[in-house]
Order: structure tokens, then C-alpha cells, then sequence
């Protein structure tokens, strides 16, 4: 039987999900394209904020990795932005030439941010907050001393202010308004939300209008307001709301209104098209929220697969991604006419709460400083529920009602219909938990995350999941103790995994997953990687390394851009380099046309923009002019930072560059559970930046300060002194110890501060301060780098792995 052909714009939650609610019902009926604008695959658009934050990183959010569009036939056109669609010849159309012909099209463009026609809106660095792309260029634009200016006070500028502050910006959030985020909060709520956020560093400049966006040298430098104050910045991010993506509606002739007007089966004004999520308008509505979007696929499900649904609209609730902000939000929260307030406040806790009653019943609630009950109140909400024999009790919340009533406070959970909402984020009913847990077996929080997604994202429904599961396993519900573990394929921690594969001689992948008994039959994303480095790190000229189970950066040896290019940094020892290798390099660059040279501040020269079928001739030619890797993809030594020390320094106590050279020169090509970068400073000037690495050098007059412990990434943080040594030799012998002793002991994916964390600074200390164990460490590390220092460049100029440079067959590559 020859399948249907489903064709979808939109690579985002809503097109996603609607695909997920169809493959459900029926996963055989449809032949599925997928076309994504962005060059990356499906991830949480809610959850940029935590990443905006350093509270997440991009693989944290991602919701359906290249394994799901492989394993259930979807074929994927990410970073093809689609330019029209043929509705005679029912064909979609899209930058690059490609084409899709279609019998069923699904429209799911999301919404564009809305940019203010002020002037100067088209000067360097000023951004919108919508996508990945956004949250890149904001935090590229965080330096030192460097601030930024938000415009607009709604949820979004509130949640972006607070990412930048938390990233080291001064940032100021400027709102036309009185109130912060008004269509959620009254006065009350928005007067705590201001004082909130000054405390987080963010100051809000409020019932202001902006009138010109300042620039110099072409660069945003401020924002002038309409009564005369301009507001200094290096960044100025729009977040004043969003409009439906509509353009290829209306060109392809559909009925739009505000948006793509659909009807209750979320069909628009051709049979053949339909459109979900927030380019959808319906019934006159639109909607920016995520629990609207879910309610729309579900329908969209049964309408694409022979049922009968109908979308009748949605009610609102609004939750704050802020960390440390407890805010919650739905319905008439401001009351009005014929409405009842009740009020609780503690001022001690910075509690504010306001339950609003309309003819007996919950009409709307804003929650401030303690908002876990906004899910009861909205459930009552929506119910339609009388309660008034519960108003003298209600603002105190559903543990205190139903406690002072006599309720068991499990028999509330059970009671829930299998519609009531649990996960707002990923939209996940309690009839699908609780099916999860009977059908697969389901006795930990974990594993119910792992099928359902139920508290996967911001995990404000965490302790009603756990309810949940309380209620449907009793006894034999597992609270997660110990050591966390590796994945969702196994129940054993890293410590374990890592143990056993020494004590019981496990030298393959294979080996381990039977010994250790895996629930999966190759592993996944999450594990296979963690067991290949595990392995490696083991049994080092024994393990082949599985070059599948790393990620794409590592696979081809260059990082990958945002538009499918590679960057190239070849290794500087210690930061040197020469004429001649400054030539080669300039002669790269020239030869294969690479856009973007620029200095790292690593030290290091990176070529951006090379194509993947230039690699191995870059390569070559870097490999001719004496060059090798830099591995500045790898989880492992990455560069070595030095300062000109004592040869040209008049205040230089030690040769820092002779050492920084040393060093790299041993350690390079050496893999660990995440990346490693080291600086070596000639005195404690300290010009290297070496108390912010991984491992760090201070040179003394009586010798060497070795430090470990550092990051100034995404976490900022200071090293802290591992030992003192006197002479150089003995330097190097503790940096390889440490580094050893990282290896065999950390996290896959676990930098050293996490690792100090987590062991002890004492107990690193007690085992390189022993000269026997160092010297064994030692030793361990020297053995393992006779089989790393290789260069990857020349292995494959020399047609090691040629396949994943041939384009017929290559796989999407956004690990």
C-alpha cells in the first residue's frame, strides 16, 4: 500500500509534536518531510532561557535527537527555509533548489519577533530572543564590563535580562509600562518581580518609551529614551512580543487573518493544508504559549489519522523561567467587575497571592515567592468547580485545604481525571504517566521522564510526578539515592561502570552492556560515548576507539558553525608559532577562500567557514607546513596559554613558555571526560589567566604553584593550589598525575572543578603528594599517550575513515 505523503514546514515544538501525535495513532500511514529554517534539530524553545543562563547547555534541551527522525523514516531538510508552496501542483519549495510534493501539508512556522521601527534598529548588536541563533550572538556580546538593555518588561525580556545578568552583563530592562509582565501580573506581583530582579542584578527602568537606538562605528552604544536619558550598551535585545508567521500563507493565497486561520479540526482554507502552534489563529484567537500548542497537535493527530477531533480554544497559565523566581499566572488575575479577591501576603518570605472568585468559582490566580499550587488552582480553574465550602482555606493551598477536610493527601492525586495536565512544558496528562508506569514498568522519576518527558524541562511538576507515582506504585516506587546513573539504559552510576570494567577486564562496548546488563540493545546517545571514552581511557593500545559513538565534531576532527561549515585551529605549542606557519596558514585561507581568520583566546589561530569537503586538503596542506591538530573539539587537552616568562619578561620568575611548550608537547592528542585547557604565567602577575584553567601554573622565585579547578565559561570560577613544587621536571610530573588521575576517575562530560566537587580537593592533593603515586600516575599517563599522540589530520589526509567525507553517505550531523 503506497503511504501518504505528509509534508511539514516548521522543525520546531509544534511541527514536531504534531508529527509525534500522528506516528501514535498511526505510524505506517505517512511518508514524513520535515523542513527546519534553523541548521539543527528539534529542541525545547521554552528552555533557551536556561541556556540564555548557563543553567543548560544546547544539548540539554534537545528534544528529538537524529536518532528519532532515522528510526521512525522522517526524512529532515534542516536549514532549507522554504519559499513557497505550489497548491495546484501540491508541492513545497525551499532554498537550495529542494522540493517536496505533498498530499498532506502541515503549516507550523511558529511566530517572527516583532523588531521596533526605531532608528538605529539596524545597528550591530541589536537582537531579537527567539531562537538559538539569538541566544549565540547575546552571549558572544558578554564581556567584561559590558551591559545590555532589554526592551520590552513582558516574560521573554525579564527571562533574557536575567540570563545576561546572570552571565556577568550589566543589563537594564526597559518597559513602556508601569508594571512588569502586566498581562500576567497585577501591581502587587509586579512590584515584587521588580524588587526581584534588582537583587539578580537586573535594574528595570519602567513607563518608559524608547526613541532612538544609539550607534557608533556602526555598533549599538544606546538607548535613547523620549525623556531625554539615553541608556549606555553593547547590546540591546528587543523582546516587545511576536507576530504569526504568516508570509507563506499569504502568498500561497490561504485565508489569514492575525494568523493562519484554522478550524476546529486545524484545517485551513485548503482541504489539503493544515497549520498548528503559534502561526495559527482560531476562532479569533492566537496563542504564544506552549500548552495551547499541544492541545492543537493532539487534535491535529486525530484529524490526519481518520478521527474526529475539534480544538475549541484553550485557557492560560504563565510560569516564569527565573531562577529563584516562583511565579505563576492564569486567568482573570486582576479581577474585575463582579469578582471577589482573596489576599495573602508574607512579607518575611516575599509571598504575595491573589485567588480571584467569580460566581463561586476559581476565575484566575497570581502567585508570587510560592507558587506550587498554581496547578490546583488552575485544575479548579478549569473544572468550573463550586468552592465555596473551601474559601476560608483556599489561599493557603490544596495540602492545607484537603489536610483540614479529612483527605488523604494521595487520595487528591488519585482522584485526578487522566485529562488534568500534569507537565505544562511538554504537555503530559496524568493518563499518560500512569499508562506509562502500569504498560512499562516505570519505578523511578527518571525513568518516567525518560518516556514521557513529564518534568524533563523546567521540573516545576516534579513533586507531582513523584505523587503520581507514589499513588500508582505505593511501596515499590524507587526515590532516586546514590550516584545518578549513566542513562536511561542502565540503573549503574559512572563510579560502577567505570570500576567494573577494570575489575571484570570488559574491552568491549558489547561486553559491557551484557556484564552490566543495559535495558538497551546498542545503548544511547548519552552512554555510548561515555563507554567508548571509559574504554579508552582503560585499556589504552588494546580499545579500538568506536568512532560512531563520538560526536560530530570529534568524528570529522573540526567544530562545526551554525551554517554547516567547519572551523580549523591547528596546534601552537604554547601558544608559539613561526613565519612560516603564519604563512601556511594565510595561504590556507587565500587557497580554499575561508571567510574568517581570527585569533582564539586560547591562543591559537582559527580558520571559520571551511567546507567539509575541503578538510582533508586543508589538512594536508597544514600537515605539509609542519602543522598538526589542535583538537579544539576534543574532550582533552585542548591548548596550553602561556606568558614570555623569565626570556623576556623583566618581572618573569621562570621560563613559562619553555614549560607551556614542554607540557603540550607531552599531552597533546590525550582524551579525557571533557575538555582540558592549562595556562602556565611566568609570575604571579599572572598574564597567562592560569588561576581560571583547568590546570594552572604559577611560577614562583622558589619554583611552581600548581593549580586546578578553574572555568571561565558558562561557570566562572577561580583555581585553587594543588601542591608546590621546586623544579620544573617535577612540574610536569604533577600536571600528567593530575590529569591521570582526572582521567581514571572522572564523569564522562564532567569538567575538573565538577570533579573537585565531587572527590575533594584533599583527596587529589593526598594522592599527588605521595611520590609513589604520582610516579605511578605518572607512568599510566606516559603509557596511554604512546598511543594518543597521533595526529587525526594526517590519519585522514592518509584516507583513514575517507567515508565521512563522501557525500553519498552522509548522515545528518547534529550530535
Amino acid at each position: 500500500m503506497t503511504k501518504e505523503r505528509l509534508v511539514v514546514i516548521g522543525n520546531g515544538m509544534a511541527g514536531c509534536r504534531a508529527v509525534q501525535e500522528v506516528l501514535k495513532r498511526d505510524p505506517n500511514r505517512y511518508e514524513i518531510a520535515i523542513f527546519g529554517a534553523e541548521p539543527r534539530v528539534n529542541y525545547d524553545r521554552i528552555m533557551l532561557s536556561p541556556v540564555l543562563a548557563g543553567e543548560k547547555a544546547f544539548a540539554d534541551i534537545v528534544i528529538n535527537d537524529e536518532a528519532w527522525y532515522r528510526d521512525n523514516g522522517i526524512t529532515l531538510h534542516s536549514g532549507h527555509k522554504v519559499t513557497g508552496i505550489d497548491r495546484a501542483a501540491k508541492v513545497v519549495r525551499a532554498e537550495g533548489g529542494v522540493e517536496a510534493p505533498y498530499d498532506k501539508l502541515l503549516l507550523a512556522m511558529g511566530s517572527d519577533p516583532i523588531r521596533l521601527p526605531l532608528p538605529g534598529a539596524d545597528l550591530k548588536g541589536v537582537v531579537t530572543f527567539r531562537d538559538l541563533d539569538d541566544v549565540e550572538a547575546m552571549i558572544e556580546a558578554v564581556k567584561p564590563g559590558a551591559r545590555a538593555v532589554v526592551i520590552g518588561g513582558g516574560l521573554l525580556g525579564i527571562e533574557a535580562a536575567y540570563g545576561l545578568a546572570r552571565r556577568g552583563m550589566g543589563a537594564t530592562v526597559v518597559h513602556l509600562m508601569d508594571v512588569l509582565m502586566e498581562r500576567q501580573l497585577d501591581a502587587s506581583a509586579g512590584f515584587l518581580l521588580t524588587q526581584a530582579m534588582a537583587e539578580r542584578g537586573v535594574d528595570t527602568v519602567l513607563g518608559a518609551n524608547s526613541e532612538e537606538i544609539v550607534g557608533q562605528d556602526g555598533r549599538v552604544a544606546g538607548l535613547k529614551l523620549k525623556d531625554g536619558r539615553t541608556l549606555p550598551c553593547d547590546l540591546l535585545v528587543m523582546a516587545v512580543g511576536i507576530r504569526p508567521a504568516t508570509a507563506l500563507a499569504k502568498a500561497a493565497e490561504l485565508e489569514t487573518g492575525r494568523g493562519i486561520i484554522v478550524d476546529d479540526a486545524m484545517r485551513t482554507s485548503d482541504p489539503s493544508i493544515y497549520a498548528v502552534g503559534e502561526c495559527v489563529e482560531h476562532r479569533g484567537q492566537v496563542y504564544g504559549l506552549v500548552a495551547p500548542i499541544w492541545e492543537m497537535c493532539k487534535t491535529l493527530g486525530l484529524s490526519l489519522t481518520g478521527g474526529d477531533g475539534a480544538y475549541e480554544g484553550s485557557v492560560l497559565s504563565t510560569r516564569l523561567k527565573v531562577s529563584g523566581v516562583d511565579v505563576f499566572s492564569a486567568g482573570k488575575f486582576a479581577g474585575g467587575e463582579g469578582c471577589e479577591d482573596i489576599i495573602f501576603r508574607d512579607a518575611g518570605r516575599g509571598v504575595y497571592k491573589r485567588i480571584v472568585l467569580e460566581d463561586g468559582k476559581v476565575a484566575g490566580a497570581v502567585l508570587f515567592g510560592d507558587a506550587a499550587d498554581g496547578g490546583w488552582y488552575f485544575d479548579l480553574m478549569r473544572s468550573g468547580e463550586l468552592v465555596g465550602d473551601i474559601r476560608e482555606t483556599l489561599v493557603f493551598g490544596q495540602a492545607v485545604t484537603e489536610g483540614l477536610r479529612g483527605l488523604d493527601p494521595s487520595a487528591a492525586v488519585a482522584a485526578m481525571a487522566d485529562e488534568a495536565e500534569i507537565c505544562g512544558c511538554n504537555g503530559v496528562c496524568k493518563g499518560t504517566i500512569t499508562s506509562a508506569i502500569a504498560e512499562q514498568g516505570l519505578t523511578t522519576l527518571e525513568s518516567v521522564r525518560a518516556v514521557t518527558k513529564a518534568s524533563a524541562s523546567c521540573g516545576s511538576c516534579t513533586p507531582l510526578v513523584e505523587k503520581i507515582l507514589i499513588a500508582s506504585l505505593g511501596d515499590a516506587f524507587q526515590v532516586q539515592t546514590g550516584p545518578k546513573p549513566v542513562c536511561g539504559c542502565t540503573e549503574k552510576g559512572h563510579d560502577e561502570v567505570r570500576r567494573r570494567i577494570v575489575a571484570e577486564g570488559l574491552k568491549s562496548m558489547p561486553g559491557v552492556m551484557q556484564a552490566l546488563e543495559w535495558s538497551t540493545a546498542d545503548g544511547c546517545a548519552s552512554c555510548r560515548p561515555a563507554l567508548n571514552y571509559y574504554l579508552l581511557c582503560a585499556w589504552p593500545g588494546e580499545y579500538r576507539d568506536d568512532k560512531q559513538s563520538r560526536f560530530i565534531n570529534e568524528r570529522v576532527h573540526a567544530n562545526i558553525q551554525k551554517d554547516g561549515t567547519y572551523s580549523v585551529v591547528p596546534r601552537m605549542w604554547g601558544g608559539v608559532t613561526t613565519p612560516d606557519e603564519l604563512r601556511a596558514i594565510a595561504d590556507v585561507a587565500d587557497k580554499f577562500k575561508i571567510p574568517t581568520v581570527k585569533v582564539t583566546g586560547g591562543q591559537r589561530i582559527d580558520l571559520l567557514g571551511v567546507k567539509k569537503d575541503d578538510l582533508p586538503a586543508v589538512w594536508a596542506d597544514l600537515n605539509a607546513a609542519g602543522m598538526v591538530s589542535g583538537h579544539a573539539y576534543a574532550k582533552g587537552l585542548r591548548t596550553v596559554k602561556t606568558c614570555v616568562g623569565s626570556e623576556w619578561c623583566r618581572f618573569g620568575t621562570q621560563d613559562s613558555t619553555g614549560l607551556g611548550v614542554q607540557l603540550e608537547k607531552i599531552m597533546w592528542g590525550s582524551w579525557a571526560p571533557a575538555k582540558v585547557k592549562l595556562a602556565v604565567s611566568g609570575c604571579p602577575r599572572n598574564c597567562a589567566e592560569a588561576t581560571c584553567k583547568d590546570i594552572g601554573v604559577i611560577c614562583v622565585d622558589s619554583g611552581y604553584e600548581i593549580h586546578i579547578g578553574g572555568a571561565a565559561g558558562l561557570h566562572i570560577q577561580g583555581t585553587q593550589v594543588l601542591t608546590k613544587v621546586a623544579t620544573e621536571e617535577e612540574a610536569i610530573w604533577a600536571i600528567c598525575a593530575v590529569m591521570q588521575l582526572y582521567r581514571e576517575n572522572g564523569w564522562y562530560l564532567e569538567r575538573i572543578y565538577k570533579w573537585m566537587a565531587r572527590v575533594g580537593l584533599e583527596s587529589i592533593r593526598a594522592e599527588i603528594e605521595n611520590p609513589e603515586r604520582r610516579r605511578q600516575l605518572y607512568d599510566l599517563f606516559a603509557y596511554s599517550q604512546r598511543f594518543a599522540r597521533i595526529d587525526p589530520w594526517a590519519e585522514r589526509v592518509a584516507g583513514r575513515h575517507a567515508d565521512e567525507f563522501n557525500p553519498l553517505s552522509r548522515r545528518m550531523e547534529f550530535a
